[in-house]
């Protein structure tokens, strides 16, 4: 896969390391960076009306994130399983890792030891490479109750120390199975809904359940589980009818919007999305997005250059990098729109 053509260089003592209560700021304190073509703004995400009209529509991702970290013994030596995707024979897609990463050695038949006398054997590698397996997890009741039982949330290195599930979860979770937060959607809170509603904002769901992340540069995202309503689809189409944005909340409902696109309308679509924005496949139905701040390999830039240009990813990002914004799932957030 083509790498983005944004380019920058990211000091890490930019990654958020906690989350913003942790640092005494509420969850809708978190700065904003505000792009459209016209420049770049500075604000704060509680002032997002600012930025929207009446008749705007934010479409929002309803999955929950579940526990999907999972300890597990391995020729003796204890390493952690990511419970990635549920797949559709009940089999699981699962990275294994260490403290410095992926593990690549995974084997076809191999059996690993799981908490409460469970266990876990993997297939088969899910997509070439051997960062990701098929795998079966011998569990009693299930997997999803298992991880509630035994799981935590996915951890990476810039987080040093664990924090509870509610901090891992949006307002608008309602539809436990993603391995990983929609994190885009955090900094809402219901007094900020509430406000965007009574300003004429309109809001609809839709669900995507995301996997675990992509670390390697030009690893493209693999195919994920989504739904797009009828009702959704409707109201994407009548706003875009009036004039109005369709804004995306998250790269999830983006994906999961354009996945439902056919002839430049919305419609209601389920299953699994392979679907790669790019270059070759610029969006076609989102005017814009709120989204997280990606680092420089994430394939999450290519998605952004393909909704809003990569002049204006660009130039978001250098403003990002001169103010010293927060990235990750506990940092800061952007307004992307194209018009």
């Amino acid at each position: 896969m083509r790498p983005a053509r944004t380019r920058f260089t990211l000091p890490e003592d930019l990654y958020a390391a906690a989350p913003p209560e942790a640092r005494g700021l509420a969850r809708d304190e978190v700065r904003l960076l505000f792009a459209d073509p016209a420049g770049v703004r500075h604000s704060v995400f509680h002032s997002l009306g600012d930025f929207l009209h009446p008749g705007d529509l934010l479409v929002v991702n309803t999955s929950g994130t579940v526990p999907a970290a999972v300890d597990a013994v391995r020729s003796g030596e204890v390493i952690t399983i990511h419970f990635s995707t549920e797949l559709d024979d009940g089999s699981w897609v699962v990275e294994l890792r260490s403290p410095g990463g992926p593990l690549l050695d995974g084997r076809p038949g191999e059996r690993l030891l799981l908490p409460a006398g469970a266990a876990l054997t993997l297939d088969a590698p899910h997509v070439p490479g051997a960062r990701l397996w098929r795998a079966r997890a011998d569990v009693e009741g299930g997997v999803a109750k298992y991880l509630a039982q035994v799981g935590r949330p996915i951890r990476y290195g810039y987080v040093p120390r664990a924090w509870p599930l509610p901090d891992y979860q949006t307002v608008f979770a309602l539809d436990p199975g993603s391995a990983e937060m929609p994190s885009a959607a955090r900094p809402f809170t219901e007094a900020l809904v509430t406000r965007l509603v009574s300003r004429g904002v309109l809001f609809a769901p839709l669900l995507l359940h995301t996997g675990v992340s992509s670390p390697a540069a030009g690893e493209p995202p693999y195919a994920e589980r989504f739904h797009v309503p009828a009702t959704t689809a409707a109201l994407a189409n009548w706003v875009r009818a009036q004039g109005g944005r369709v804004i995306a909340v998250g790269t999830t409902a983006v994906r999961a919007l354009e996945s439902a696109a056919v002839d430049g309308a919305v419609t209601s679509a389920s299953g699994w999305t392979s679907l790669v924005l790019g270059p070759s496949h610029p969006a076609s139905v989102v005017d814009g997005l709120i989204t997280g701040l990606h680092t420089p390999e994430a394939s999450h830039l290519l998605l952004l250059e393909a909704v809003v240009g990569p002049a204006l990813v660009q130039q978001a990002y250098d403003a990002a990098v001169e103010r010293r914004y927060l990235w990750h799932e506990f940092g800061d957030v952007s307004l992307l729109l194209k018009r």
